[in-house]
Parts: C-alpha cells; structure tokens; sequence
C-alpha cells in the first residue's frame, strides 16, 4: 500500500477503496434495549429477497477528507453495475486521477470490467488489494458499521423500506467525517 500511496502523492490522484455487500428483509438481530419487562419482538417476513450494494470510501492521500458513494441494487452486483459503478464514480471526481482499491472478485476481473478499465486509463488506475485480506479495506468497516448499528434490528415492510433506510443510515455517516477517517484508520493503511 505504501507503493500505492507515493504514487497518488506523485500523481496528486484520489484514493478510492471499493467494497460489495447485500442487505435481506430479515435483518441481522442484535442485542438492544425495551422497557423492563417487555422483551423486544421482531416480525420478520418469510422471504429472501436481497438488495446489493456498493460503496466507496474516497479520500486524499493524508486521509484529511474521506467521501462515501453508495449505490443499492436489487438482485447480485454483475459486471453492468460495476461498469455503471465506475461510470458514477467518473462523475464525481471531475477529471481528478483516481487510484482504485478493490478485491479481486471475479466481476472486478471480468474481461468488460477490464476493457472498460483500459480505455478509462487516463483517470483510473487499478490495484488489487491482497486475498483473504479484507481488513484492509476500510469499506468492510463501514458494512460491519451499518449492519451492527443502523441496520440491526430494522423490518422493513419491503425492499423499498430496506433501500430508505440503508440510504439514511449512509447519509448519517457520511455526515460524520472522523468516522469515515476512524474506518481508514482502523484499516492500518493510514
């Protein structure tokens, strides 16, 4: 990572880590607090319909800045996201070089996910993160954040209700700036 991090300080590029994950209709229980004597009850429908999502952390080489891009899909993330993904990333940046992290997921490594990376390589460098190493990736504590804090314990009535409430809870840490720079530093990248 250090390598990767000289050359965004040369280059004066953003680092962008990029990280997939899912929310269900059932949410993950965990502890919490009801009024004594009344023990908390989830009603929980019977079914298994998914949303997937993808988030970014962007943030400057120093870390003074970290932004969050999220995107919520129904269904699984196929190679049409990520293209569309990194399309909206492009966007967002402005013309600023990036310096994207992610895992080596075999949609990342798809041959029109290459071909697209290819012709964009005049903004977007890619560097793969190590296998069985997702502690280095901050986004994997942004999804521990959401679905051990704001996701825990939420029945939706559908999946729109699941996308809402992914998306506020998104907006509530984007909204906090030391817990952003708290998940790359958690990493140890920074």
């Amino acid at each position: 990572m250090a390598t990767d991090q000289k050359k965004a300080r040369q280059s004066r590029s953003l680092l962008i880590f990029l990280d997939e994950s899912g929310f269900s209709e059932s949410p993950s229980v965990r502890r919490t607090w009801a009024p004594r004597g009344e023990t908390p009850v989830l009603v929980v429908p019977f079914n298994w319909k998914r949303l997937s999502a993808i988030a970014s952390l962007i943030t400057t080489v120093a870390a003074r800045r970290v932004g969050l891009c999220l995107r919520l899909h129904p269904g699984t993330i196929k190679l049409p996201q990520i293209i569309d993904y990194l399309r909206a990333l492009q966007r967002h940046v402005r013309g600023r070089k990036v310096i994207l992290l992610w895992d080596r997921l075999p949609v990342h490594r798809g041959g029109a996910v290459q071909a697209y990376i290819r012709r964009e390589e005049s903004w977007l460098t890619v560097e793969y993160l190590p296998p069985y190493a997702p502690e280095l990736n901050p986004v994997e504590y942004f999804w521990s954040h959401l679905s051990g804090n704001d996701m825990a314990n939420f029945v939706g009535d559908g999946l729109h209700a699941v996308r809402r409430h992914a998306r506020r809870s998104a907006c509530r840490v984007r909204h906090r700036p030391a817990l952003g720079r708290a998940f790359l530093k958690h990493s140890k990248l920074f």
